[in-house]
């Protein structure tokens, strides 16, 4: 593990780097198997022992920016709804009324005083009490205090919204990123800046091989010549391991302009992207002037299929400089160039690996010492998995 250090520090560190033909690496290659994407009873595992045990993002808080705002959300382990309260707080609970198991809310997004369920009418108040039993005079009798909508573990932090996918759970963010991630995203006020826009597709790619395509900076040359690979070095990463996270300054190409030089007092912000790898399954990409994330969702019971949202996270028009319609263009443009290096690129080549994954004879697979952050990962899912199962096996 590594303490953190200052941005231009790390930025020179990844030139000398780049200098040098070399990247940070990870102590050794290690091998893994495919069925490591396709096993079903690992994708259970993981859906109890990452997603149903540790915090993991769903929103930015601005999506949920009034109260009685909602989303909706499928988790690997629950289907829930996310809303904002009347005080300001978020709460988060399984999309299911407690009469006879309909769903309450098919929207994805919306503004709701009363969840109505559309079976029975039986309706329930934005904070999951149970507000309404229709025809209760026939119905029989019922405690309403113990049949509101079952509540999961939310807390909103770093302008961030994070649940636990386990109604038994408790969810502390704070301890969960620990002193240096908390930190950093301290730093970025990410609450004062706005989702311009999110989207959800569902792939037919284990949620694995999805994260580690954007932890790798081994590929970008390859996969991408005519679009990143145009803009960012291949195999060259500064990387701080921060146990459960960590975080990577990649050079833009840029920075080649220093290659023979000394910066100096320059400042090398607008040189690299830098990239945070949250644990379980979220990138942040911090961008010269705005942020990405990337969050990757297991299916709740198809290892072979996953959900990829992404988020366009920038500064509010008032605080961007710009007028409304300048700010419009520019985060609309931003947001197309990244749907079309997704879709044209990305998806493509992870769905084939998916498939090449499914081969009875497929062999073994490996990762090299340059593919650090993804050894991270691999490491941390891995190190999950292994305590939740000697935890259930000790009960």
């Amino acid at each position: 593990m590594t303490t953190s250090l200052p941005r231009q520090d790390r930025i020179r560190r990844a030139l000398e780097l780049l200098r040098n033909e070399t990247t940070d690496k990870f102590d050794e290659v290690i091998d893994f198997a495919p069925t490591e994407f396709t096993d079903p009873v690992l994708a259970q595992d993981e859906r109890d022992h990452i997603f149903g045990t540790v915090p993991s993002i769903v929103a930015h808080s601005s999506e949920l920016a009034k109260p009685n705002d909602f989303m909706t959300v499928q988790m690997p382990r629950n289907n829930l709804i996310v809303t904002r309260q009347k005080d300001g707080s978020i709460k988060a609970f399984v999309n299911l009324c407690r009469h006879r198991g309909a769903m309450l809310e098919e929207r994805e997004k919306g503004r709701c005083r009363i969840f109505s369920c559309p079976y029975h009418r039986w309706s329930y108040d934005p904070d999951g009490s149970l507000r309404t039993i229709t025809r209760d005079t026939t119905f029989g009798e019922v405690d309403r205090a113990e049949h509101g909508l079952i509540e999961v573990p939310v807390q909103e932090r770093h302008g961030f919204v994070w649940v636990v996918d386990n109604a038994n759970a408790t969810i502390d963010v704070e301890a969960w990123l620990g002193p240096e991630m908390d930190a950093i995203l301290a730093e970025y006020r990410l609450e004062d800046a706005v989702c311009y826009q999110a989207g959800g597709f569902d792939e037919p790619t284990n949620w694995k091989l999805m994260q580690d395509a954007f932890l790798d900076g081994y590929h970008i040359q390859y996969a991408h010549p005519n679009t990143a690979g145009k803009v960012i070095h291949t195999n060259v990463m500064a990387l701080e391991d921060f146990g459960r996270h960590c975080r990577f300054i990649a050079p833009r190409k840029s920075i080649d302009r220093f290659l023979e030089e000394d910066p100096g007092d320059a400042a090398l912000d607008k040189y690299v992207t830098e990239t945070h790898f949250l644990l379980p399954n979220s990138t942040l990409l911090r961008q010269p002037d705005h942020f990405q994330l990337l969050t990757f969702r297991p299916h709740p019971s198809d290892p072979a299929q996953s959900r990829m949202e992404q988020r366009l996270i920038v500064p509010k028009v008032e605080d961007s400089g710009m007028d409304e319609a300048h700010w419009e263009r520019l985060w609309s443009k931003n947001w197309d160039i990244l749907l079309a290096v997704l879709h044209n690129e990305d998806f493509p080549l992870l769905r084939g690996s998916q498939r090449g994954m499914a081969s009875a004879d497929a062999g073994d697979m490996m990762l090299g010492r340059n593919e650090i952050a993804n050894q991270v990962f691999r490491r941390e899912t891995r190190r999950l998995v292994a305590d939740g199962r000697a935890a259930a096996a000790a009960k």
